[in-house]
């Protein structure tokens, strides 16, 4: 079980199987990045008095253990030229390690050689996580771990974490860094078939648009290179001491006999594709309303549902049927699968986690940056499930759901639409509950109103199936976190933001205070 550590309401919030640890403790290894994506995995080092650039940097070339980097001095990883990536963020061995320090990432463009600014990645907490007692905690993978960013086509890169002490200074005498802290560089790989270009869409090339035959070769070596306006990072060239043949499966990935099987969603036309809708659930009763019969304990992992062959779930009018029980139901909108979005099912753990219900939707934000146009926003799904997955440890992709900026509804964690799956996204209150990510940052940047309002077709449409009243309230039983202790009966909103179940700043203030809207929207969809 993992220990609690209470954190501080400024940190944001994201949802992430992870990489093998073998990966993870030799030095400077890299999942091979080809059409299909791949996670370059990068050790933090000790840094030169002269900063990220100093010479300093890899201590003479010396290789040092996690103990050994676990110091009060400033880690990080020099300017280097990398294997194309799109995603970026750091990681460290202990999942209840607190990382007392600053993060900071600058990136090289791709496309025009320009360096970013530098940029701070926060700390996730125990948030965004899977409960401390299901079984996705006690498989001994997770990692603790930074919100990812999303960096677009980027080919080069800096990072340093510097100590610093709870009140946000220098300490006299800085705080260890957590051991075994990486820097992760995710290439979410190749598009899918399918295009989702809204109306804010401008193309902008980036790794999902980039074409095969642009790619470098994987065998190119990740060689330093200084960074822009910094003299003082003219370091050597130093070789990747470890890529991976691209016939060899990735390591502590399932066998793909294990998984579905077909044809490769990203070679599949959605148009052509041929409509499967998946049957809303027949609605549960409330394990906690007197009235309602008693239920089954859910059996814990459960073998997976068919795959359906479409790519996206068209909009669709209530089941009355299914909603017999329940007279408030709402219309299906339109979902893209996850193999609209292109998710690779071998990465993830086999196999799904249901609980009894869905009582509360929780509304996150991604913090993965708000630089995405929606014919992206796919990519921005593979990546965010890889870094989820194979550095954070997880056994999927943490939300149930995700939506664009466009109003675009995507599935996230697989196991059925229309089922209670338990996800790993509010931590203490996963059960009985669902999440759902609108991809960006949003503390203080508005959502647009088609992300607004897709967040409430989905939630009256989802909470429907169940019963519930979106402007309503009720009750779920903490597992533990920083804000209700193990086994606090919380009263919830049906439809709540992540803050409300952990003192956390999740959804961001601008996206929270649209929640009001989504409840009534939700309510009125549902003919209340």
């Amino acid at each position: 079980m993992r220990a609690f550590l209470a954190s501080s309401i400024g940190v944001a919030c994201t949802a992430a199987l992870a990489l093998p640890l073998s990966l993870h403790s030799a030095p400077d290894r890299a999942v091979r990045a080809d059409s299909a994506g791949g996670t370059q995995s990068l050790p933090l080092l000790p840094l030169g008095a002269d900063g990220p650039g100093g010479g300093g940097a890899a201590l003479g070339g010396a290789v040092l253990g996690g103990a050994e980097r676990a110091s009060g001095a400033t880690q990080g990883v020099a300017p280097r030229k990398v294997r194309p990536f799109s995603l970026v963020g750091v990681v460290w061995d202990d999942p209840a390690a607190r990382l007392r320090g600053q993060v900071q990432v600058r990136t090289r463009e791709a496309a025009t050689g320009a360096w970013s600014p530098w940029r701070d990645l926060e700390a996730l907490d125990e948030a965004d996580a899977p409960d401390p007692d299901s079984p996705e905690s006690r498989g001994g993978r997770l990692r603790g771990g930074t919100t990812p960013l999303w960096v677009g086509d980027s080919d080069g890169v800096q990072t340093r974490v510097s100590p610093r002490d709870d009140s946000g200074l220098l300490s006299g005498r800085p705080a260890s860094l957590p051991s075994g802290l990486r820097l992760e560089l995710v290439d979410p790989g190749h598009e899918p078939g399918s295009d989702l270009a809204g109306e804010e869409d401008a193309p902008t090339g980036g790794a999902a648009t980039r074409p095969p035959s642009a790619r470098p070769s994987g065998d190119d070596p990740a060689t330093e290179i200084p960074a822009e306006r910094d003299p003082s990072a003219e370091i050597p060239a130093e070789r990747d001491p470890g890529t991976r043949d691209p016939g060899t499966p990735d390591p502590g990935t399932r066998d793909p006999s294990e998984g579905p099987s077909g044809q490769d969603p990203s070679s599949q036309d959605p148009s052509q594709a041929p409509s499967a809708e998946l049957p809303p659930e027949a609605p549960q009763p409330d394990p906690e309303d007197p009235s309602a019969p008693p239920e089954p304990e859910p059996s814990g992992l459960s073998p997976e549902p068919p795959t359906p062959p479409s790519l996206e779930l068209p909009e669709e009018p209530p089941d009355t049927n299914a909603g017999a029980g329940h007279p408030y139901t709402a219309p299906r909108p339109r979902i893209v699968t996850r193999a609209g979005w292109g998710a690779d099912e071998k990465l993830r753990e086999s196999g799904h986690l249901y609980t009894k219900t869905v009582k509360v939707a929780f509304v996150h934000h991604s913090v993965t940056g708000n630089a995405y146009t929606c014919s992206q926003a796919p990519s921005v799904m593979r990546a965010i499930y890889r870094y989820h997955v194979q550095s954070m440890g997880w056994r999927d992709f943490g939300y149930n759901f995700a939506v664009d900026k466009c109003g675009n509804i995507y599935e996230g964690r697989s196991g059925g639409v229309t089922k209670a799956v338990q996800g790993a996204h509010t931590l203490g209150f996963n059960k009985n509950s669902m999440g759902i990510a609108v991809l960006g940052t949003y503390s203080s940047k508005k959502p647009s109103s088609k992300a607004v309002k897709a967040v409430a077709k989905l939630t009256a449409w989802k909470l429907g199936l169940f019963g519930r009243n979106p402007g309503g309230t009720t009750h779920l039983t903490s597992a533990g976190g920083n804000k209700y202790k193990k086994g606090t009966k919380a009263k919830l909103r049906v439809i709540s933001g992540h803050r409300d179940g952990y003192n956390t700043e999740c959804p961001g203030g601008a996206l929270y205070r649209k929640l009001g809207t989504v409840r009534d929207t939700a309510a009125r969809l549902q003919g209340r």
